[in-house]
């Protein structure tokens, strides 16, 4: 953990307190945050970066976050408060405009409460449409997200940043998705894979009280044997070309199958 001050900024600012201050970019705990710019230094510490006033209030309400880095005082209320340089703030931020606030998160450690939507991601690579599939997934009431080893990293700051703070709402693991297709089996839950052949329309398919349904890979859509585990295979009715692009197929899927706001389920063919 990167602690500093455990003191309010208003009690700084009431009692004349210093903020605590940093204005070498070889500091150790500054070359320690620009680590996690790396997957492995993100995996081994558990920890990763935000940008921005919007991703910092959602990680501080999700209690995922440790520490605000800023370079202008007062910027953000926050009990663990750094104040830092321009060249800090470039070394640390991945943004081409140069960011004033930067929040050290924890990752969060949520498993979904109840599977009774649930998303699947085989080998999806783009980090754009992760963080795109995340956002989509909490805005139509899924419980939770699982990624494949091989997925884009969700802590990525592409992803993060497509999430718009998303990530801080949905329990999203990184797990083995034959596991987990184990698991949800067990609970009685239909697990639906998606391809373009062998496939039934997704107009036919029977909505359930409790269905997983599996994405795949940008290129190579769902592996075969990841389709071979799956209760049903389905397929989005279209016109003119053969395919979508993932995230987008996704958004249909999760919208069709969607949750509504008292907890019934909205499909057209609800039950």
């Amino acid at each position: 953990m990167f602690f500093c001050h455990d003191v309010p900024n208003y009690l700084l600012v009431q009692y004349n307190l210093p903020m605590d201050r940093i204005d070498s970019p070889a500091n150790a705990r500054v070359k320690k945050w620009a680590s996690l710019s790396q997957k492995k230094h993100r995996d081994s510490l558990g920890m990763f970066l935000v940008e921005g006033e919007h991703l910092c209030q959602e990680a501080r309400q999700a209690g995922c976050l440790e520490l605000a880095i800023m370079d202008q005082e007062g910027l953000f209320d926050f009990g663990n408060t750094v104040l830092v340089n321009e060249a800090i703030m470039r070394k640390l931020s991945s943004n081409v405009s140069q960011a004033h606030l930067i929040g050290l998160c924890r990752k969060p450690e949520a498993r979904p409460r109840k599977q009774e939507r649930v998303l699947l991601l085989d080998d999806v690579q783009d980090p754009g449409n992760l963080g795109t599939m995340i956002r989509t997934a909490v805005s139509f009431g899924f419980d939770g997200v699982y990624c494949s080893p091989g997925c884009a990293d969700v802590y990525n700051e592409k992803t993060i940043r497509s999430t718009q703070g998303a990530l801080f709402h949905i329990p999203v693991l990184r797990q083995d998705l034959e596991t987990i297709i184990e698991d949800l089996h067990a609970q009685g839950v239909l697990v639906v894979g998606t391809c373009l052949h062998g496939a039934i329309g997704m107009s036919q398919l029977q909505e359930q009280e409790k269905m997983a349904f599996v994405l795949g890979n940008e290129g190579n859509g769902v592996n075969e044997r990841i389709l071979g585990l799956c209760d049903k295979r389905a397929k989005i009715e279209m016109q003119g070309f053969e395919s979508l692009n993932v995230a987008v197929a996704a958004g249909i899927f999760m919208y069709r199958f969607r949750a509504s706001s008292n907890g019934q389920r909205a499909s057209g063919n609800g039950r």
